[in-house]
């Protein structure tokens, strides 16, 4: 993975967890305005997940956010440049690079992640969370309408009834409840967040990447299928995975596995 890298004006950064890591840290690092986006930022923070998904040195990426909140959403000082005519644009929109990448992401959550950042948060696959963090939907609040996916991926998360309440009331999902919710993953202390997150990370980057992106995919897009059809899809993909196995890729996967075997479990 290449060296730190920062972008609009190091309001985006993007940095290896440490040195030589297979993981990449990629940090919202505007504090002072809590991590408000702008324009700039939302075009640097999706051109930031397209250069991770093709960096072959990068096995799972972190989302942070620097300060006292993970992403507070959209800077509404600019909120006409940002919703006029740029919710069409790709190259603005940092969800869907997200949901083109075809590496996990584990997203870092300290304080509050707010509308856009909400939204921001359900793109990762993994999601850590402090013991501060709020998720928050405040489009109603606003009279601002959704275009990152947050209308239809919570139901699907945290079930419907549950959805309309948090949005309608604009009431907030404290971490304990995301977790109980099947929201979060983990709930940790604020100052451990960005650990646990890397930690995670991490145990992926060990396993067989190939593999991990194939199995990140199939489960995503099983997701958008009823049962039956998405069983079809994973026997399709299984049958295609190893059709296109050598007798050497099967002969590596013995020798892979009898290694394993011999090591210590994982904390996870």
């Amino acid at each position: 993975m290449a060296a730190a890298s920062p972008d609009s004006g190091d309001l985006i950064l993007v940095e290896p967890a440490r040195p030589g890591s297979p993981v990449a840290v990629v940090t919202i690092n505007r504090p002072g305005a809590l991590n408000a986006l702008t324009r700039p930022m939302m075009i640097s923070l999706a051109t930031a997940f397209r250069r991770l998904a093709a960096d072959d040195g990068v096995a799972a990426i972190v989302l942070a956010g620097r300060g006292r909140a993970f992403c507070s959403g959209v800077d509404l000082t600019a909120a006409e440049e940002v919703f006029k005519g740029d919710v069409k644009d790709p190259a603005a929109n940092p969800v869907a690079q997200m949901e083109l990448c075809r590496k996990p992401i584990i997203g870092a959550v300290a304080g509050f992640a707010v509308t856009a950042g909400f939204e921001i948060a359900l793109a990762c696959d993994i999601l850590v969370a402090g013991r501060s963090a709020k998720f928050l939907d405040t489009h109603a609040k606003f009279g601002i309408f959704p275009s990152w996916g947050l209308s239809q991926k919570l139901s699907r998360v945290i079930g419907p009834n549950r959805a309309r309440e948090v949005s309608l009331t604009c009431m907030p999902i404290t971490a304990e409840m995301g977790e109980k919710w099947g929201l979060v993953n983990h709930v940790v202390d604020d100052n451990q967040v960005l650990n646990k997150a890397v930690e995670v990370a991490e145990a992926i980057a060990k396993n067989n990447r190939n593999l991990v992106v194939l199995y990140k995919s199939v489960i995503n897009d099983g997701l958008e299928l009823d049962l039956e059809h998405a069983r079809s899809l994973e026997k399709e993909r299984a049958h295609s995975y190893y059709n296109g196995m050598t007798k050497e890729q099967f002969a590596n996967m013995q020798k892979f596995i009898q290694g394993r075997s011999s090591k210590a479990p994982s904390k996870l």
